[in-house]
């Protein structure tokens, strides 16, 4: 049996969370899900239409990726100086704000006549994203204790949804009325759900500490040298988010040349395997509820590292990859969803934090595995891709066995 150690954090806040009896919605959820796979796709639709913003504005090849790296550059930011703002204000009118905002990003991308103006909205669409991380810490407020892993499970669903079909949906719009389609339906749409939202969503004032903008921020650190589980499950997200981006940074180039010579809509249907995995890990929240949470940790990085094997056969076998992909975004959303079910036991008042110090891991591990996946196909291929993703992977199993015992929560 697993050692139990239950956090100090989580005793003192189990009477604030006892409050939250009634189940949430579903929806209500569903509408999470949605805002936060829209939210999130935005700043991924400039990757497939980098060529045509290239000749438009006239920005070279070599530059032209630097829409990329800008939009991660600011979601990052605002993961830091945005999302800790829901332990201080009221969320409900945080969320409503932030999309409210990620809408005018939208139209100044779509409507963009200049370079400038375009870095410009680029850059506020990505640092504007961060709301979902917002919603996620409000789902998890909202939801009553015994179905809060459900819920975040079903969530954050929504984001890795978005970001598996934001090329597809990108691409798709593209060829019917041009780039700037994409950000313009993308703002009504996010319109319509923002006017939904100001509807449904409760207005729920909370007790919040009396913090300066600047010891909020400084807070966040200290959870982190407060809060053993935060740093163990922050580094697991680091981890199986490098091995996620180690795949599907790359695999566009084995699939797109020969002897598969694949089309771009063949490719993007490889998305909708990820989809398919990302579904059904939304169950990992409900054995979480019930405190298996490091149990399906562990079987979810075994089905991690399993998943390499399968997709080393890229061209021996198409099917192969696609079981490879299932498994993989199985695994990486299971334990993504774990290990939030498992920080939001560390504190309801702190939630926002929890999320904001959590999420900086993600965006290392996905920085990281986008920039080593690249550098090794470009030097060993497609075998050195995956012995690379294989051993981030393996390192990921290694280190949760190491772990587990010293950041077990007990089961209800």
């Amino acid at each position: 049996m697993e050692e139990v150690i239950e956090n100090g954090a989580a005793k003192a806040n189990r009477k604030a969370d006892s409050a939250q009896d009634s189940p949430m919605p579903r929806y209500v959820i569903f509408l999470f899900a949605v805002a936060c796979g829209m939210s999130v796709a935005n700043i991924y639709f400039a990757q497939p239409l980098l060529d045509h913003l290239s000749i438009e504005f006239g920005i070279d090849y070599s530059i032209i990726g630097i829409l990329i790296t800008l939009t991660q550059i600011f979601y990052a930011a605002g993961l830091l100086l945005l999302v800790p703002l829901g332990d201080l204000l009221n969320q409900r009118r945080l969320i409503i704000g932030q999309m409210f905002l990620s809408v005018v990003a939208l139209v100044i991308v779509g409507t963009a006549s200049t370079s400038t103006v375009l870095f410009a909205g680029i850059a506020a669409v990505g640092l504007l994203a961060v709301v979902t991380q917002t919603i996620v810490a409000f789902a998890a407020t909202m939801a009553a204790p015994a179905e809060r892993g459900r819920v975040v499970g079903v969530v954050t669903s929504g984001i890795v949804i978005g970001i598996l079909l934001a090329r597809t949906i990108a691409g798709v719009l593209t060829d019917l009325a041009g780039w700037r389609s994409v950000y313009l339906v993308s703002a009504v749409f996010l319109f319509l759900l923002v006017c939904v939202l100001f509807r449904v969503l409760p207005n729920r004032e909370r007790e919040v500490k009396p913090l300066s903008y600047l010891q909020l921020l400084g807070s966040v650190l200290k959870l982190f040298a407060q809060e053993r589980l935060l740093r163990i499950r922050s580094v697991l997200a680091m981890l199986i988010f490098a091995a996620f981006s180690i795949l599907w940074t790359p695999l566009v180039l084995p699939l797109s040349a020969p002897p598969l010579s694949l089309s771009h809509t063949a490719i993007g249907a490889f998305g909708l395997a990820g989809v398919a995995g990302a579904l059904a890990a939304a169950r990992a929240g409900r054995l979480a509820d019930r405190g298996y949470g490091q149990r399906t940790t562990g079987f979810a990085l075994s089905l991690l590292l399993l998943s390499w094997l399968l997709i080393s056969y890229v061209e021996q076998s198409l099917f192969a990859l696609a079981i490879g992909i299932v498994l993989l975004d199985l695994a990486v959303q299971a334990v993504h969803v774990t290990n939030q079910s498992m920080i939001f036991t560390l504190g309801a008042e702190a939630r926002s934090r929890l999320t904001a110090g959590y999420m900086v891991f993600y965006s290392i591990g996905s920085s990281a595995g986008s920039i080593a996946s690249t550098y090794t196909y470009a030097h060993l291929g497609w075998e050195g891709v995956c012995l690379l993703g294989a051993s981030v992977s393996a390192l990921a199993l290694v280190y949760w066995a190491l772990t587990r015992r010293v950041s077990a929560i007990p089961r209800k």
